[in-house]
């Protein structure tokens, strides 16, 4: 059958009526946001929720709990994790209900790399301050549970760049093995031992020791900073199981 010139204009017409609409149902069903080689949520989680799903967007939010408070990493999703996503939420623009759905995993994936960690920390700057690398810790702790602590701080502490502004931090010190808590004079049950722990300075002149004081406070069970003895050149963060915030320079 020869195409008049009207003709193929309708068929062509159709034609893109049908690719048009099979993108827009293609987009609809695409599957959300995900880091590669990383952990990836599916569904919604809420109050009342638990299990694996629920730690692993806990220790993301931990930083965002509420202040003065001990988050606990526990896979239960109460009232203590609806505090803190929806502090999440509502720093990074997000509706602030408290129920983590693809927006709130979006926004995560978009925060971490692809070993998990925050887009603005790394392994390399949490290992052994004296020695690099990860020697062995002290007895009755292993480098898995280390790292798994270090992991947690690092989320902590990329809750606290943002409420600074996105303005760069470094890390002095987190996890020491024993050898090197010694060669520093460290306290004999010292949290960096455990990787519960990092020493945090201003990346730059936009932020002062004071400004990270006060905003660790929301993030960290434990913080020590000017004021504290030894403690002025730098802010010391630890993740315990009581609160204790000292830094009478500061607050």
């Amino acid at each position: 059958m020869r195409l008049t010139p009207r003709r193929l204009g309708t068929v062509i017409g159709s034609l893109l009526v049908t690719l048009a609409t099979s993108l827009v149902a293609i987009t609809s069903t695409a599957a959300p946001a995900q880091a590669d080689a990383c952990y990836t949520w599916s569904g919604t989680l809420q109050q009342g929720s638990t299990g694996n799903a629920v730690t692993q967007l806990q220790i993301r939010v931990a930083g965002w709990a509420a202040t003065g408070t001990v988050f606990s990493i526990d896979g239960s999703y109460g009232p203590a994790t609806t505090t803190a996503v929806r502090n999440f939420q509502a720093a990074y623009g997000l509706a602030a209900d408290g129920v983590a759905g693809a927006n709130t995993f979006n926004k995560i994936y978009a925060l971490q790399d692809d070993d998990c960690t925050p887009i603005h920390f790394s392994w390399s700057e949490v290992d052994d301050v004296c020695y690099g690398g990860w020697p062995t810790p002290i007895s009755g702790v292993t480098i898995t549970q280390v790292k798994a602590n270090l992991m947690q701080a690092m989320w902590r502490a990329e809750a606290i760049r943002h409420r600074l502004g996105d303005n760069p931090l470094r890390v002095t010190s987190a996890y020491r093995s024993k050898a090197c808590n010694d060669q520093v004079g460290g306290a004999s049950n010292s949290n960096h031992l455990y990787g519960r722990a990092m020493d945090l300075v201003p990346g730059s002149s936009a932020t002062t020791m004071c400004g990270i004081a006060r905003a660790s406070r929301q993030s960290f069970p434990q913080v020590l900073g000017p004021g504290y003895p030894d403690h002025s050149d730098h802010v010391h963060l630890g993740i315990q199981s009581s609160v204790y915030h000292s830094a009478s320079q500061c607050f």
